[in-house]
């Protein structure tokens, strides 16, 4: 591992654009070492950057659909061959273990590679033919792209909009968390360096930027990722000019454990711990609340229990025996233990899992030893909040209405999961309100790029991944062709 520190710059209109101010992003692992720096950026800059698409856009909306998916294969041939170094400054600057990076990164590029090798077919021209004559269905390009990344999984959240908004001939403006803007945009640097000048385009920064990105007239799409109310604010912003939207947006995913469950199965169990607690938690679709059948319930909680105090090893991300790193911020980490504390004051009990591997360590980074919490009420804050963190509350449902009555009295839509008999748990599984549910898996174990991916309710609207995530950027265009026309009636 290397300690050097990285200097980000913007990227407008293919050149590097310093920004008179930068920021330090510091190390949640050792939060005295700055892992690099990242531009603050203006309103101002961010005008230049969504010009530079603007001009870009006919142009390349215009090129050939080969040329395109030729510029994006040589990007990901260059990500892969720099996965070893992006990885280790994802996890330096994230805090998730060096695994878990090259994970994310294997998801980007199993995406990228997806949108490759289905954009031509997914956005060919349809041509009907017809007693009126003939029709053709095309697909064309919006125009100007902001995309807003989080900075839980900043690269695949953000490649998961690159990818399909450039194949399809849009041109792009994005802009990253600054809680982990140095991996994306090495990788967005990587990217941008294939394809023409303005078509991608990176800024950094705060508030105002985002303002302009989502309320500019010259953005045609907002393509965002993170929390629901951050997406009110974006809508209100881009009213005015009805902009695209694809949004996914926040999540509290239950897991419903039926009373056919094997809670003897060991390989099941670390499945559902696992989707409990990678990457600290901090993961949209991590099943956050976990619902068991009463009569099952202390059995599952003690095997529970067991299979977590064997995987879960927290520790420095780049330690081999490291599962679980530490939380990504300082308010973060102190949010989700105010949501421990709270659920503790209230009577309910609350059992750490796993092993501390370096207590020195521990006590000086952003660290959190993960917790079950059993005993909380099905209203208490940390069962009906999303935690993004590394705890989970466990509680008995009396049968499976009550547990579908328990998984739909959210806010939230976006995955679920029920783990038990195949013909039950889907059966279950048709009565859930979420874009997702999993059977006998969660979280990214369940995750498969080649289908959308999207929550309902304030869980966000539109779909990524799949074919949808390469048609979400794009705008139906129907061509009439009659065979003759038919005049008015015109009196005599």
């Amino acid at each position: 591992m290397t300690d050097k520190q990285i200097v980000i710059d913007a990227i407008i209109n293919g050149e590097k654009f310093k920004a008179e101010k930068q920021a330090p992003r510091e190390n949640p692992a050792r939060p005295d070492e700055v892992v690099g720096y990242a531009p603050v950026n203006t309103r101002e800059d961010t005008v230049r950057a969504i010009d530079a698409a603007h001009d870009a856009f006919p142009s390349w909306a215009e090129s050939d659909m080969p040329d395109r998916i030729k510029r994006m294969r040589t990007a990901i041939q260059h990500i892969k061959d720099r996965t070893p170094e992006i990885a280790e400054l994802l996890s330096r600057e994230h805090g998730k273990p060096l695994y878990d990076s090259k994970g994310e990164i294997g998801v980007s590029l199993a995406w990228m590679e997806f949108a490759c090798d289905n954009v031509a077919e997914v956005l060919e021209n349809e041509v009907q033919k017809h007693e009126g004559g003939k029709t053709i269905i095309a697909k064309d390009a919006i125009g100007v792209v902001s995309a807003i990344s989080p900075w839980n999984y900043p690269i695949s959240l953000s490649t998961i909009k690159i990818a399909p908004a450039l194949l399809a001939g849009n041109t792009m403006v994005l802009k990253p968390s600054p809680l982990a803007p140095l991996a994306v945009s090495v990788v967005t640097e990587i990217i941008a360096d294939a394809f023409p000048p303005g078509v991608l385009n990176l800024v950094h920064g705060e508030a105002d930027v985002g303002v302009e990105l989502t309320s500019n007239p010259k953005v045609a799409k907002i393509a965002f990722t993170g929390g629901t109310e951050t997406a009110k604010h974006i809508m209100k912003a881009a009213a005015d000019t009805i902009k695209h939207m694809t949004l996914e947006l926040g999540g509290n995913d239950a897991a419903i454990v039926l009373k056919d469950f094997d809670v003897n199965d060991e390989k099941a169990m670390r499945r559902l711990v696992i989707s409990n607690f990678l990457t600290a938690g901090q993961i949209c679709m991590i099943a956050k609340r976990v619902y068991v059948d009463r009569s099952i319930y202390e059995q599952f909680v003690e095997k529970y229990i067991e299979a977590a105090n064997k995987w879960i090893r927290v520790g420095d991300p780049f330690g081999k025996d490291t599962t679980i790193g530490s939380v990504n911020n300082k308010k973060q980490m102190e949010f989700v233990q105010s949501l421990v504390d709270d659920a503790k004051s209230k009577g309910a009990k609350v059992v750490k899992l796993g092993k501390i591997l370096d207590q020195d360590l521990y006590e000086k980074g952003y660290f959190m030893q993960p917790t079950v919490v059993l005993g909380a009420g099905y209203d208490d804050p940390i069962v009906v909040e999303e935690q993004f963190g590394p705890t989970v509350p466990i509680l008995p449902f009396d049968d499976d209405q009550h547990a579908i009555d328990l998984a739909n009295d959210s806010i939230f839509g976006l995955t679920s999961s029920v783990w038990g008999e195949e013909e039950h748990a889907v059966k279950i599984a048709k009565h859930i309100q979420a874009g997702t549910t999993m059977i006998n898996t969660a979280a990214v174990q369940g995750l498969d790029v080649r289908f959308p991916f999207g929550g309902v309710k304030q869980s966000g609207m539109g779909r990524e991944y799949g074919k949808e995530g390469i048609l979400a950027y794009t705008d139906t265009h129907v061509i009439n062709i009659p065979d003759e026309l038919d005049l008015p009636y015109i009196p005599e």
